[in-house]
């Protein structure tokens, strides 16, 4: 057989990611498939069963992500994936259609006869999106050495439910947690595909984008402490108020990020928990989480300079105390030259346009960087719209997608060593 013709199947692709898009499935059409839920694990269900369908050795590992392993000739893997979590109310191409295009790649191997140089690996990463635990891209970081068993032994959600005893019930194994890591000796490559979840590759009417690097990105909680009192007998000039002090960190973030020279970096306050949270009652505490993204770790870093010096300001004019937590450091990545170079060449023989861009939005190709030669291919999103029930892309740029990621990893395997 002529490798160079071979194409996944598009209606067996596209009935998959409608199956997937059942799990979690809400009444306004969304999904809700937080990591570690009911959903979520049956969704991991529903993927564990499509891979015991082919001839691959599937395994859960200490981490929970699930694999599916096609043997090759040579003990070295090239891995695709992404996850199945989702935010809430999230939408069904995020991550999703990174796993479910490598499982249709996986199919299409295999119904073919291809037999390949190297390993061919499926993984569906645990927990990527930002969750309850305050843990994102859990299993890329646990398996590239980047989150430990001692890290996550003590962390619970707000409903007190331990992160140990969740990866547990989806079938990780907390207490060999640190047994997950992979060798660099073990892999070959990483390719991903993901939708771009922004309008560039929309607006430039291009199918298909090759992306250069992903933003690095650093997360904060900030416990700020005021004084709980009376709201109608305490007079303003007495107060202590934790949520003014707060709206004037909120505000900083946005104007600091909003006035930096360059496009690719912004700034977001998402969460805002207050204590004790009473009409009555001047608030006591308040939590921010704080997330910075840019594509310079420069960048980033003189945006946490500026905010720490408003910090000392709202403490001494608001008369707060104010703790920090970094919950998350990640420094930007770039993929692999020859990687790219390889999806534009596939891209090119098949006739489709590609631009190179980078991403805005964390991956877990930023973390098998680490371990691995690394590349991931963007499919333009309808309208720019992620992380909601109108997120959207087409068969048409899903299905190229698809198969240049596949010839990239046919091309990838016959070449080997020169990755």
């Amino acid at each position: 057989m002529n490798v160079k013709t071979v194409t996944i199947n598009a209606d067996r692709l596209a009935a998959s990611i409608h199956e997937l898009g059942q799990f979690g499935l809400n009444e306004g059409g969304g999904l809700d498939r937080t990591t570690f839920t009911e959903p979520e694990l049956k969704a991991r269900d529903w993927l564990k069963e499509q891979l015991s369908k082919l001839n691959v050795d599937v395994y859960t590992d200490e981490a929970a992500n699930i694999w599916g392993k096609r043997v090759g000739k040579k003990r070295k893997s090239i891995v695709c994936g992404s996850h199945i979590d989702t935010v809430p109310n999230g939408g069904k191409f995020d991550g999703a259609l990174g796993v479910l295009i490598g499982l249709e790649m996986l199919r299409t191997l295999e119904e073919n006869g291809i037999e390949t140089e190297h390993d061919v690996e499926l993984v569906s990463f645990s927990a990527e999106e930002p969750n309850p635990f305050g843990l994102s891209t859990f299993g890329s970081r646990a398996i590239s050495g980047k989150l430990t068993a001692q890290q996550i032994k003590d962390v619970k959600n707000a409903e007190g439910i331990r992160v140990t005893d969740a990866l547990a019930k989806a079938g990780g194994i907390p207490e060999q947690f640190d047994h997950c890591v992979r060798k660099e000796d073990e892999l070959l490559a990483y390719l991903e595909v993901h939708i771009e979840q922004g309008k560039r590759l929309v607006d430039a009417h291009v199918p298909l984008g090759v992306v250069t690097g992903i933003t690095g990105i650093y997360r904060e909680e900030l416990t700020i402490k005021g004084v709980p009192n009376h709201a109608g007998t305490t007079v303003m000039t007495d107060r202590s108020d934790a949520l003014v002090a707060a709206a004037e960190l909120i505000v900083t973030v946005k104007n600091v990020c909003t006035d930096f020279p360059k496009a690719e970096l912004v700034g977001t306050v998402g969460q805002v928990r207050v204590l004790p949270n009473a009409t009555n009652i001047i608030p006591g505490e308040v939590v921010l989480a704080v997330e910075i993204r840019g594509e310079k770790t420069e960048d980033v870093n003189k945006v946490q300079q500026e905010l720490q010096e408003k910090k000392s300001y709202v403490e001494t004019t608001y008369g707060v105390h104010i703790e920090t937590k970094v919950m998350l450091n990640q420094a930007p990545v770039e993929m692999s030259e020859y990687i790219m170079k390889t999806m534009e060449r596939q891209a090119d023989i098949a006739g489709f346009s590609t631009m190179r861009l980078g991403s805005m939005a964390g991956h877990d190709a930023a973390h098998m960087a680490s371990l691995t030669p690394s590349g991931m291919i963007f499919v333009p999103s309808v309208d720019g719209k992620s992380h909601c029930p109108e997120e959207e892309s087409s068969m048409n740029d899903i299905e190229k997608a698809a198969n240049v990621c596949l010839h990239t990893l046919l091309e990838i395997d016959q070449e080997g060593g020169s990755v």
